[in-house]
């Protein structure tokens, strides 16, 4: 079963990964640095991976919109959830609301936004409120997705390192449920 995702993920950036929505670097180079970001703050494997993967959704469901998919996240934690565990896919599925939270709550936080992120934001329910920002917090990968959306912010540097995607597989393999697990590696 793992390698039927890994074929799908690997196909998925080979051929759509160059796209860029109005970010300075690609979808691929994107997680591949969110996923590097990770590594370096000693994440756990399902949060390396959760960095890896967060906007997959982008690749899922193409739109004509120059930043990509509104519901990328919903979009890429759903179609990742037959085979990954909660761990891994929902703080994919609350980062674009970590975004909206972190606005609401960091002062200046929406200022540092790249204009693709702002965009989105608009689209995704804009600032949150405080009620919303109360109802957030008890979601209980609440602190994995706040620190998914850093990750996603930092993540947009032509300067960072461009890991190729084989190099996560060991993580993948690693949070892959043990009864789906095959030789993926």
């Amino acid at each position: 079963m793992t390698t039927e995702l890994l074929n799908t993920l690997t196909n998925l950036y080979d051929e759509l990964g160059h796209m860029r929505y109005g970010e300075d670097v690609s979808q691929s180079q994107h997680a591949m640095q969110c996923a590097e970001l990770a590594i370096k703050d000693g994440a756990s494997e399902a949060l390396i991976i959760a960095a890896l993967l967060h906007d997959i959704g982008h690749l899922l469901e193409q739109t004509s919109i120059a930043y990509g998919n509104y519901r990328h996240d919903k979009l890429g934690a759903e179609y990742l959830s037959h085979w990954l565990p909660p761990e891994v896919t929902e703080p994919i599925r609350l980062h674009a609301q970590a975004k909206r939270y972190l606005c609401a709550t960091v002062p200046n936080y929406y200022e540092t936004l790249s204009a693709a992120s702002k965009d989105s934001l608009a689209n995704q329910g804009g600032v949150m409120s405080n009620l919303e920002c109360l109802s957030f917090e008890k979601e209980t990968y609440f602190k994995q997705a706040v620190q998914l959306r850093r990750w996603d912010d930092e993540g947009k540097d032509i300067t960072l390192s461009h890991e190729n995607f084989s190099g996560y597989l060991q993580h993948l393999q690693n949070v892959v449920p043990t009864n789906q697990r095959d030789n993926i590696v």
